[in-house]
């Protein structure tokens, strides 16, 4: 098995444990909607999930992944990389990491940077205004598009 297939393994064997911690049941589906989320590393759309887990699980419903993918969310499964896009790209990638993305087609690619993870806010947040995590985004165009 390679790094990728342990790391897919790895992964599934944590997210049977953390439905356990939040109370969730790791159902077929949502462990299928989960793997579909771990394997892939283009931080696919709510829609392309959907088209994925169909390929394997013919009469899922998009609305069962789309609130299987909500739930994954609200229990800290899964989160939503830069809300800024035109739709959600998601990642279940939850270790600390930045992504680049391309301006041009919109791919999202990890970066990974020891030097970004130590930043910090070194000024008074305004407002009251408490951080909780920081993600870096460092946008530009991906070789595809600068060709």
């Amino acid at each position: 098995m390679g790094a990728l297939g342990q790391d897919v393994k790895a992964r599934m064997s944590d997210f049977t444990r953390r439905c356990k911690e939040v109370g969730l049941s790791a159902t077929h589906q949502r462990t299928v909607i989960y793997r579909v989320l771990v394997e892939s590393r283009d931080h696919p759309s709510p829609e392309v999930v959907y088209e994925r887990v169909s390929r394997e699980i013919p009469e899922i419903s998009r609305a069962t992944v789309y609130k299987n993918i909500h739930t994954f969310i609200d229990a800290g499964l899964l989160r939503e990389v830069s809300e800024l896009h035109q739709t959600n790209r998601l990642d279940a990638n939850l270790e600390r990491h930045h992504h680049l993305i391309c301006t041009r087609c919109r791919k999202v690619v990890d970066y990974d940077d020891d030097q970004l993870d130590g930043v910090r806010a070194t000024h008074t947040e305004p407002d009251g205004f408490q951080v909780t995590e920081y993600r870096v985004e460092i946008r530009g165009l991906c070789s595809a598009c600068r060709a």
